[in-house]
């Protein structure tokens, strides 16, 4: 039955691995049993082939990569060659014959004289030792220590790329698999070059031992004369000799070009060409310069002639053809241009906006600078670390941009092409913040601290040390936009949530807990429904970090009931240990505000009901009463130096928060069923309609 290519190739490389180490057992074997002579020429032909084939695939290399296997091949070719030398050196002592290869080799190349043949032997040996493999060597070992200190560097690029929005999630991983596989491959190829130098200094000693061996075997074993033996023996190694080496010029010609070869698109040969012949008049000059060594008496004249003549014309024809083409491609930039006028305008590139932006006067753009020691890359790198630990949100690429219309000093943060907030800096000062200790004040320039409102003073780097000696919060320019920048993010992480957010999320929990996600979406929960109660969660600060803990609440009461809000309040007392922590209720001791019983009753009795949801219908006088309590009670912590919390009834607490959500919307309202249950709470004041 016929067998197709590519079966027949997806066979090679099914079994490719037991082809490797069967061939690598063997080379191991001929260093021990004796081959016939027949086979022993099917070998060497094959090494020559071999060799000649890994010069060809350098050349036509664009990246050392892409011939990654080369380390490890050169030592396979070393120990393939070196086995040869032991398999062919004993034929020629125990048998003076080695094959045709090695006789026909030694008498054609050297001209049945040995002493040509040794010489052409040292001569290549030496080639090969101290010019090629000395070289490759050194180049290997260069590009390895320069490949592994440039690795910090490449990786932070990576990431600032990432940050900006420049490359994906999955082009960031390529393009950090690359560096590690070039510094895994230099470092390879670093100790490979070492196997190579090892090689030729073994050739050199074992054609030396073959020689004297031979010369000795043929006097006293075989009775030849002094002359009969040192042609037969000498011939014989000599043609062994090269017939080896060859290959092994070739492989290290091969080791020096792939470590020597510069990222390129191209082959060799299309790089050599292009880039020779990129400078006609150069090749006119040396035209000129050879006609004038063809003048110098004594000199042959015409090799000379031809080749200034040649040069010269050549160096003519690409200066002209040069002009040619860029003529033509200034008239098809124009011809493309007509065209592109007369095509409809393609606004779809139009119509995408970055979730998130971060929008730079040209005054502040040394913060984003990696030659002026801007760090602005990292330190959103930080924050969106920062986001994922505290809330569990993924916070997409943050772009980092200048803007020439923006102040020098100011800076803008936009949320899908939307502004949400906006700030000033002064590079070479620091923001001075008084926390409420400090009696003597320092001048400076007065602002206000942009994520929080706080005032401020800008102050000089000589006023620093006294400002911290005095108590003042010292923060530098990079601080104060990373500061405005986090809790932006914080204030809109709902916003930031979107379905493929969502999406992404559950796909990582799907990975391990794949039973409560298959439970709930489809069968009982959208996507998008899952994505109210996340940003519900969001809106409120609580972190989404536990998405099991989430999604198997759901799964519990989405049989029940698909309201998001009533999910939510469930899903937030699944996070009972979670929100303990987050207010430090677990560290105790804690003092709370708590809602009066009738005021909880008011607040139930005010919910209406409708197909679209549940709203609360409390008296604008009531309402207004309620804040003023709030606000009371609220002062009298802040007084204690406690966070204001307010503790209600769970069935309670929803309504609750969206009462005071517009007066007080940083207040944090719990219900006893979101605390621990080793957790203890007194009560400071109640509130009161």
């Amino acid at each position: 039955m016929p067998v197709n290519g590519g079966t027949l190739t997806s066979r090679i490389f099914k079994y490719s691995d037991v082809f490797v180490a069967v061939a690598v057992i063997g080379m191991i074997v001929m260093m021990v049993v004796p081959l016939p002579t027949a086979l022993l020429d099917l070998l060497l032909s094959f090494n020559l082939t071999f060799s000649l084939v890994i010069v060809l695939v350098t050349m036509y290399t664009s990246e050392p990569l892409q011939f990654s296997i080369f380390p490890s091949l050169l030592l396979v070719t070393t120990l393939f060659r070196l086995s040869l030398n032991v398999t062919s050196a004993r034929l020629v002592l125990l048998n003076g014959y080695a094959g045709e290869v090695i006789r026909t080799f030694g008498q054609f190349v050297v001209g049945g004289n040995p002493v040509v043949g040794f010489i052409v032997f040292l001569i290549l040996v030496v080639i090969q030792f101290i010019v090629i493999t000395k070289g490759a060597e050194r180049v290997a070992e260069v590009a390895a220590r320069f490949t592994l200190d440039a690795m910090p560097g490449k990786q932070m690029a990576i990431d600032a790329d990432l940050n900006a929005g420049i490359i994906t999630e999955k082009e960031a991983r390529a393009r950090r698999l690359t560096i590690e596989r070039e510094a895994d491959f230099y470092g390879a190829m670093d100790g490979a070059s070492k196997f190579v130098r090892g090689d030729a200094i073994a050739g050199i000693l074992i054609i030396v031992i073959d020689i004297i061996g031979g010369f000795i075997i043929g006097m006293v074993q075989r009775g030849l004369s002094v002359t009969e033996a040192l042609s037969t023996y000498t011939l014989l190694t000599v043609g062994e000799g090269l017939i080896t080496q060859i290959p092994a010029l070739l492989v290290s010609t091969a080791t020096g070009m792939i470590v020597t070869r510069a990222a390129s698109d191209a082959a060799m040969g299309h790089d050599l060409v292009a880039q020779l012949l990129a400078q006609p008049r150069v090749l006119q000059i040396a035209g000129g310069v050879l006609g004038l060594l063809g003048l110098v008496p004594g000199l042959p004249k015409i090799p000379f002639f031809a080749l200034a003549i040649l040069t010269y014309w050549l160096g003519t024809y690409m200066r002209r053809a040069i002009k040619t083409d860029a003529a033509e491609a200034e008239e098809k930039a124009k011809a493309e241009a007509v065209e592109a006028d007369k095509r409809p305008e393609n606004v779809l590139t139009l119509l995408q906006i970055d979730p998130l932006e971060i929008e730079l006067g040209y005054g502040l753009i040394p913060l984003a600078d990696r030659t002026q020691n801007g760090d602005l890359a990292e330190r959103v790198a930080a924050i969106r670390r920062q986001m994922a630990l505290e809330l569990g949100l993924v916070v997409p690429p943050i772009r980092i941009m200048d803007n020439m219309q923006l102040r020098p000093n100011n800076y803008v943060i936009k949320l899908r092409g939307i502004q949400i907030s906006q700030g000033e800096l002064m590079l070479g000062r620091f923001l001075a913040m008084n926390p409420g200790v400090v009696e003597e004040e320092i001048e400076g320039i007065q602002t206000h601290e942009p994520a929080f409102g706080l005032p401020a003073l800008w102050i000089t780097e000589e006023q620093r040390e006294r400002a911290e000696v005095l108590g003042y919060t010292i923060v530098d320019p990079g601080s104060v936009l990373a500061t405005h920048l986090t809790e932006a993010v914080r204030g809109h992480a709902p916003d930031l949530l979107g379905r493929q957010e969502v999406q992404t999320l559950i796909d990582a929990v799907k990975q391990h807990h794949p039973a409560v996600i298959e439970e709930l979406i489809p069968n009982l929960m959208t996507l998008g429904e899952v994505q109210k109660v996340l940003q519900n969660l969001l809106r409120e600060g609580v972190s989404i970090r536990d998405l099991v803990a989430i999604t198997e609440s759901l799964a519990d009461h989405a049989r029940q009931t698909k309201d998001p809000d009533v999910l939510t309040e469930y899903a937030r007392q699944a996070l009972y240990r979670t929100i303990t922590r987050q207010y430090g209720l677990d560290k105790g001791p804690n003092n709370v505000v708590t809602l009066d019983p009738e005021l909880e009753q008011t607040i139930l009795r005010s919910v209406q009901r409708t197909d679209q949801g549940s709203y609360l219908a409390l008296d604008p006088e009531v309402s207004q009463r309620v804040y003023g309590s709030l606000r009371e009670q609220a002062e009298r912590l802040t007084a204690l130096g406690r966070q204001p919390i307010v503790l209600c009834s769970p069935i309670v607490r929803l309504y609750f928060r969206r009462l005071i959500e517009k007066a007080l919307p940083k207040l944090v309202v719990l219900s006893y069923n979101e605390l621990d249950s080793g957790v203890e709470v007194e009560s400071v004041g109640t509130v009161n309609a």
